[in-house]
């Protein structure tokens, strides 16, 4: 069994109600990140989201930046919000992680629990499915594959390219991440279903 924590980095309450900068609570994150090294803890997870309450949306340089302070802990979005980020970009910041950390780094990827990220990035809910089940095809093309012929209907074909760096770990560990009632989670073009 591993035993973890999993952060949303947001601005953090002082003891007397007032916010933290985004500076501060960043530094605190981090501090925390470095003493669930120290005291043993197996992992520890940064969400994602494009809020003003969070500072969580480029989880990969946290990490980084938590890579330079620690020693054993992995590493890990909580999660990756793939149907509105681009899988290419996705796999080369987290294999950059995985140099930095010297193997740490694994991704968890999933719808996400909010929508903010898809009129962000020019996605349309009405593609929900369809985008996440896409998107982690190719992710897992490209973990597999250092050179990758792909295609699919929301963004142009990979025809070879490779794709870099690749991660210091045989294969970057990926999860799935879902949450939910089993209503919706299960159904057609749903991913698990008991």
């Amino acid at each position: 069994m591993e035993v973890g924590i999993d952060s949303f980095a947001s601005h953090l309450l002082q003891n007397g109600g007032e916010r933290l900068s985004s500076t501060e609570a960043m530094h605190l994150l981090l501090e925390h990140i470095e003493r669930a090294d120290q005291v043993g803890l197996d992992v520890f997870g940064i969400g994602e989201h494009h809020r003003a309450e969070y500072l969580d949306s480029a989880t990969a340089v946290i990490l980084a930046a938590a890579a330079a302070l620690t020693q054993r802990i992995r590493l890990t979005s909580a999660v990756t919000v793939l149907s509105a980020a681009g899988p290419v970009r996705v796999f080369q910041a987290f294999a950059t992680l995985d140099l930095v950390s010297q193997g740490r780094a694994e991704l968890v990827v999933g719808r996400g629990s909010s929508t903010e990220a898809f009129p962000l990035f020019g996605f349309s809910l009405s593609d929900y499915d369809e985008l996440f089940s896409e998107k982690l095809g190719l992710l897992l093309a490209i973990r597999n594959e250092e050179k990758v012929r792909w295609s699919g209907k929301f963004r142009p074909a990979l025809t070879g390219q490779g794709v870099y760096p690749r991660p210091a770990q045989a294969q970057l560990p990926i999860w799935l991440g879902v949450g939910g009632s089993p209503s919706r989670l299960c159904g057609p073009a749903r991913w698990v279903c008991p």
